[in-house]
């Protein structure tokens, strides 16, 4: 009888992990523009499901993860400038005792850069962080990869 418990306790067991839902408020999509012969423009956008939020690249230390991107080292293009952003929300949060700023329902960010050779491919990786009124969610990085022609 112990036996049969213990199967059907481990069945169940696997049947609610399958239905439990694994929450990804956030998707990305990403492009790049040429802006000249040797330019182009990297578009990283997000959109966030209602009533979530993702933050800034802006947020001062002691606050959320700040949304962070890396790019990976290449012969074919070099950064200019840093990631820019359009303007954010800035709200005080009572969880970290501080304003912070952050993204509503979608957010492209854009990298500038110059290119060493007609076509590349830009690749790195974005580190977030995405929170609702209720839950913060782990930080999370995905890679991406953006062919440039």
């Amino acid at each position: 009888m112990k036996k049969i418990s213990l199967v059907l306790s481990m069945v169940l067991f696997t049947i609610a992990g399958a239905f439990a839902q694994i929450e990804k408020p956030v998707t990305w999509a990403y492009s790049a523009k040429k802006t000249g012969n040797n330019e182009a423009t990297i578009y990283l956008k997000a959109t966030i499901e209602d009533r979530w939020h993702i933050y800034s690249q802006n947020v001062k230390d002691g606050g959320p993860v700040k949304t962070t991107f890396t790019f990976a080292p290449s012969k074919d293009f070099s950064l200019v400038g840093k990631t820019v952003e359009p303007k954010a929300i800035v709200k005080y949060e009572s969880t970290f005792k501080m304003n912070v700023s952050y993204f509503e329902k979608s957010v492209i960010f854009q990298q500038k850069i110059k290119l060493n050779k007609g076509t590349t491919v830009a690749k790195g990786k974005v580190e977030f962080m995405v929170c609702n009124d209720k839950q913060c969610l782990p930080p999370e990085e995905v890679e991406f990869s953006v062919p440039v022609k």
